[in-house]
């Protein structure tokens, strides 16, 4: 507790980390405020129908990442959902496109360029998926439902349907900019942290309805977070996790004195695309859910089926294939031992270049391997424990894309604030006075 004190007190005296904290603090309350304002020429007193249909299941999910804005036809109803769509679109033509290939290798002018394609494909995406929110919302509440008022109180006409689409587009926009002030003058990756918001603003409600059902077993529910707490510390080691690969710098002169060879490692992740392949899979498996008549049949039920088998089967082959889709854009084996070979670096017992570029590859296809087929098990695993009994919103904790983007995002910021201390030569959040970030969870172009 000292310890925890102390460590408050001297972030609290770094001016500029005190700030930072401050600003993120604000832009977030702004947020959480903008998820309860409601669309205009929709009645928040008829919603209840619509927030119990969105209490469960797959559009359960896609709620939770809104924070709640979903279920409450808010203006920041479609979250950052678009953009994290957009951004899939763009490195995917970042492996196949030429031009985005050599935009991506022009540095810092490149990613500008980049993230303003994604910006300008944010719009299109939330233009396209606002009607088809509010088509979704009203088939959920019925054709009888007068949730919907427009303005002249007549049915829902032109001027009621361009006004949100244009309110929902405009609301997207804002969370984009506020996740990237918070990136730029706050603390941690800003669209990462406003998911795990929305994601934590949910958790009171979830544990409190656990509870209710549990009352009277209580050693079940001990049992149940002791699970919890487990399955946190296997998502720790995933996100954590690494190979080092051994390299060994030969002798080199400087000056008149010559230095023997140092030995280094290349440490490669065994998650090394963090939780991206677990949101690039759910933003399409989202698709489905919100267009509307797709779960009256048999197969548009099975793929939205939040607890059933193909809905998981298809939704953990995905995150295995976009594991290794996001490891391959985010490490060049080739330009690691270019690297290597120009500064006189080498892995023992392998030639230097081509052959030391095959072997990053075969050692990194190694690790890819177990840390997707895990990432994936981590990511059913809510559907499993619903199975068993545990409520279904408290279950959405027990892994999948909420436990793995709090914990890397809470790794990461928790790695900012930390470096702030020891650049000031303050003490770390730890003994040890080093906390390892993801580093991969920066959901951007």
């Amino acid at each position: 507790m000292k310890k925890l004190i102390t460590t408050l007190k001297n972030i609290w005296a770094i001016e500029d980390l005190r700030k930072r904290i401050l600003y993120t603090l604000g832009l977030v309350l702004v947020y959480r405020i903008g998820c309860y304002v409601v669309l205009p020429g929709v009645d928040p007193n008829e919603l209840t129908v619509f927030q119990d249909k969105t209490s469960n299941g797959l559009l359960g999910l896609l709620n939770m990442f809104s924070g709640g804005a979903f279920s409450h036809a808010s203006i920041f109803a479609l979250g950052i959902m678009p953009y994290i769509t957009a951004s899939i679109v763009i490195q995917l033509f970042v492996m196949v496109i030429p031009y985005f290939q050599k935009m991506q290798r022009e540095g810092e002018s490149g990613r500008r360029k980049m993230n303003q394609i994604t910006r300008l494909l944010t719009i299109v995406v939330t233009v396209v998926q606002a009607p088809a929110y509010i088509i979704n919302m009203r088939y959920q509440l019925g054709a009888s439902s007068t949730a919907f008022y427009p303005f002249d109180g007549s049915a829902p006409g032109f001027l009621f349907w361009l006004s949100c689409i244009i309110i929902l587009t405009s609301g997207t926009l804002f969370v984009m900019w506020l996740g990237e002030r918070i990136t730029d003058k706050g603390v941690g990756n800003g669209i990462s942290l406003l998911i795990m918001i929305g994601i934590i603003a949910r958790l009171p409600h979830a544990l409190f309805g656990e509870i209710v059902v549990r009352w009277g077993r209580p050693m079940m529910l001990i049992i149940e977070l002791v699970v919890l707490l487990v399955v946190i510390l296997l998502c720790i080691l995933l996100v954590q996790g690494t190979r080092r690969i051994p390299v060994q710098y030969a002798k080199r002169i400087v000056g008149n004195k010559q230095y023997g060879g140092v030995r280094q490692y290349i440490p490669l992740k065994v998650n090394a695309a963090g939780v991206m392949p677990i949101i690039f899979a759910q933003a399409i498996m989202f698709i489905p859910a919100l267009i509307p008549g797709v779960q009256d049949s048999a197969f548009g039920a099975a793929i939205t089926n939040f607890n059933g088998f193909w809905y998981n089967l298809i939704f953990g082959l995905m995150i295995i294939a976009f594991t290794y889709f996001y490891t391959a854009i985010s490490i060049n084996p080739n330009q690691m031992a270019e690297d290597m070979k120009k500064n006189g670096g080498f892995i023992p017992g392998v030639k230097p270049g081509k052959k030391t570029a095959e072997y990053i590859e075969d050692i990194l296809s190694k690790i890819t391997l177990p840390g997707s087929i895990f990432l994936a098990i981590v990511a059913v695993l809510p559907a499993i424990v619903s199975l068993m009994g545990v409520n279904a919103q408290f279950a959405q904790f027990y892994g999948g894309t909420s436990l793995l983007i709090m914990v890397g995002v809470i790794l990461d910021t928790l790695q900012q604030i930390e470096s702030h201390l020891l650049m000031r030569h303050y003490d770390g959040l730890t003994k040890t006075g080093r906390i390892k970030g993801r580093n991969s969870m920066s959901i951007s172009a």
